[in-house]
């Protein structure tokens, strides 16, 4: 234990109890509303160290921080993988059918396969591997900028208080409008500028050149397709609608087959040989103490457990749910893989290859088929934030052990919070309210619904996955180009202007830094790209948690959503 000492504290987790259940209320909110999900890594280093320092009178530690914003941001991409996933079956009609001990269960599976995953291919990716790991490097970075102090948490409530009460009278009050521009009318399509604080810090926060894809891919399949199509003559509006969805989907899944073909596979090789020669150094030295036997015993049992609890309780069976279980290791270590070279963690489609292969060799019904999704969604989710997590405190110097055991506590703290969410926003708004021309676009759950229920326009599927693996080969962001392909035009045109106000402050930065020396000019720089994140940030915060509030009140004044 001494060497957690001083690095997971009683102040630490109390501190990144708190975090994790306003962050995962928040991301749960996020990714059904917006489609989307930010790693929240980075906006958990800065609380944690603010928060940490605010107490300890500024003797609080980087490693203490570390471990600090691992248990905050823990939840995050649990409510990521079951946000991407359940809301599926509430699209197809089989709300009936889902429980919600079903939902925790998908959940704590997701979460305990994770993090055994992780504890065995933590040494690899992150040690021997060296890969870049972005999001981590970037929390790293924030760590090592922010130990010296300043006006973070002034910045960061004051953005979180405006988003708030602007959300408020939107959502609550009703006399600001959810829509701007909604009187003009395009024929199938729907035009006009989302109201929303969140989308704008969305567009802002996400790579400049990667939302202009993103939004060059709306342009395209609304303007090219919904309205060329009918024009041209080559298809009526409801075909156009359903190219569009398909080309959409199929961008979206090859980037993710991408990943796989050209990051994982042929790597798979030297991860497993190099994975086979840790493992026997680590058993050579703790043989003495019999360490490496008794944790390989813990999660043996651990991951049994799961097998036995999901072939029980969600009645998946044998079969399923022994594949379900080998099918998340590889599907996790796909995931590490993904976030360590791109800073990507397409959960949800590692989930729909599972579910695939899962419905390939049993008979199991639809809804079934959405828990299989969640919880290896959950487990990927959850290895893309504990990897990043780990390269952060592999670069501090933290304890891997620490960072391990408050991933633990914040992911099972996660689970609880994610359904908690979940089930209010569905009794607030029902289950009409999901999909993606809805008010919760739910985009990744639409995509699962629709490879289940089936696919509207076969050739242009095809086509968009075949682009999508090849684009990512080029390193070009299909994702993002699905995804503008894929959403409403209105919530892209947002999310640009949110890129507009970041390329327009950028601007104004660089201006004002220009007569400064070189040194000068990177310091300030890094605080100027701090501030903007942070306040970025607590825009996106300030509407989500207010967007809870608002559904709790609606359920507990019994208004129909």
């Amino acid at each position: 234990m001494q060497e957690i000492k001083g690095q997971l504290t009683l102040r630490g987790m109390l501190i990144g109890c708190v975090g994790c259940v306003i962050i995962t209320a928040a991301s749960a909110y996020t990714a059904l509303k917006l489609g989307a999900l930010p790693w929240p890594i980075v906006f958990a280093a800065i609380i944690s160290l603010f928060f940490l320092k605010a107490l300890s009178k500024g003797k609080a530690n980087l490693n203490e921080a570390n471990v600090t914003h691992t248990v905050m941001s823990a939840g995050a991409m649990v409510a990521g993988g079951l946000a991407f996933t359940i809301p599926a079956a509430w699209m197809l009609g089989l709300a009936d059918n889902v429980s919600i001990t079903d939902m925790l269960v998908v959940a704590l599976a997701g979460v305990v396969l994770g993090l055994v995953c992780c504890a065995l291919l933590h040494r690899h990716f992150v040690e021997e591997a060296k890969l870049e790991f972005p999001i981590g490097e970037a929390a790293a970075q924030t760590l090592f900028a922010g130990n010296s102090g300043g006006k973070t948490g002034h910045k960061l409530f004051g953005a979180m208080g405006l988003a708030g009460i602007y959300t408020a009278l939107r959502d609550i009050a009703g006399v600001i409008p959810s829509m701007l521009l909604k009187d003009v009318v395009l024929p199938g399509d729907s035009f006009g500028i989302y109201n929303s604080p969140m989308l704008l810090s969305v567009g802002f926060l996400v790579e400049t050149a990667a939302v202009f894809i993103w939004f060059a891919g709306a342009v395209f399949a609304n303007f090219g397709i919904i309205l060329g199509f009918p024009v041209l003559g080559l298809a009526d509006t409801a075909t156009s609608q359903g190219i569009v969805s398909s080309l959409g989907m199929g961008l979206m899944m090859g980037a993710g087959l991408g990943v796989v073909l050209k990051d994982i596979i042929p790597k798979a090789a030297s991860m497993l040989q190099n994975r086979g020669k840790s493992s026997d150094k680590a058993s050579d030295k703790n043989a003495a103490s019999g360490k490496s036997s008794v944790t390989a015993g813990v999660f043996a049992v651990a991951v049994a457990a799961v097998a036995l609890v999901i072939c029980i309780v969600l009645d998946l069976g044998p079969v399923a749910s022994i594949i379900v279980v080998l099918l998340s290791f590889v599907a996790t270590a796909m995931s590490a893989q993904s976030v360590g070279q791109t800073g990507i963690d397409p959960m949800e489609i590692f989930g729909l290859i599972v579910l695939l292969a899962v419905a390939a060799v049993s008979d199991v019904s639809q809804v079934k088929l959405f828990y299989v999704a969640g919880i290896v969604a959950v487990a990927c989710g959850l290895a893309g934030d504990v990897m990043n997590d780990f390269h952060a405190g592999f670069r501090i110097g933290t304890s891997p052990k620490a960072q391990w055991l408050g991933q633990a506590v914040g992911s099972i703290l996660g689970a609880f919070v994610s359904v908690a969410v979940m089930v209010v926003l569905f009794n607030a708004y029902g289950a009409d309210a999901f999909g993606p021309t809805h008010t919760f676009v739910a985009t990744q759950a639409s995509v699962v619904a629709t490879f289940v229920s089936g696919i509207p326009n076969l050739p242009a599927f095809l086509v968009g996955l075949a682009l999508g693996i090849v684009l990512y080969f080029f390193k070009f962001p299909s994702m993002m180009l699905g995804l503008g392909v894929y959403l409403p035009f209105y919530m892209s045109f947002s999310a640009f202007l949110g890129a507009l106000v970041k390329v327009v402050y950028d601007a104004i930065c660089k201006r004002k830094n220009k007569n400064l020396t070189d040194e000068e000019k990177a310091q300030i720089e890094m605080n100027q790209q701090e501030s903007g994140l942070v306040v970025a940030s607590g825009i996106l915060g300030g509407e989500s948690i207010v967007g809870v509030i608002a559904a709790l009140l609606v359920v507990m004044l019994g208004v129909s959503g």
